[in-house]
């Protein structure tokens, strides 16, 4: 189990090879990411900001109580952080199970928690010229 933040894309194979065990029926993945539109203004790009220790330590403590709750073998978490381009990640999840359905309940509620409890922030960098802070 763990929870990362960094400046580098993503590496999804790696990500789901350290999630997989022997234990596991079940690997459900999440990627969030950077799309055109939000809302109806156009996007060219995000920028990601984080208060990382605090970040890192909330992620962590998401995982913990995710495996304690839904019974799943293992999750891990990686956001993004700085300048991403559209169609690239911001952030993936990996569950693994002994079952679907619990592997699918956890991998929910984990990136609905990390964006409401989780101090990172998103800019978008508007195709008009503008910037807005979510």
């Amino acid at each position: 189990m763990f929870a990362r933040i960094q400046k580098e894309r993503i590496d999804l194979s790696d990500l789901i090879e350290s999630t997989r065990n022997a234990d596991s029926g079940a690997l459900v993945t999440f990627q969030g990411t950077v799309r055109r539109f939000s809302g109806d203004t156009e996007v060219v790009s995000l920028h990601y900001e984080a208060y990382e220790d605090m970040a890192l330590k909330k992620m962590n403590q998401i995982i913990k109580d995710t495996v304690d709750r839904f019974g799943v073998n293992d999750v891990n978490v990686v956001h993004r952080i700085g300048d991403l381009s559209l169609t690239e990640d911001s952030v993936v999840i990996c569950v693994s199970s002994e079952h679907r359905g619990d592997a699918f309940k956890a991998c929910r509620h984990v990136i609905d928690t990390i964006k409401t409890e989780v101090p990172i922030w998103k800019q978008d960098i508007i195709a008009s010229g503008g910037k807005k802070w979510h």
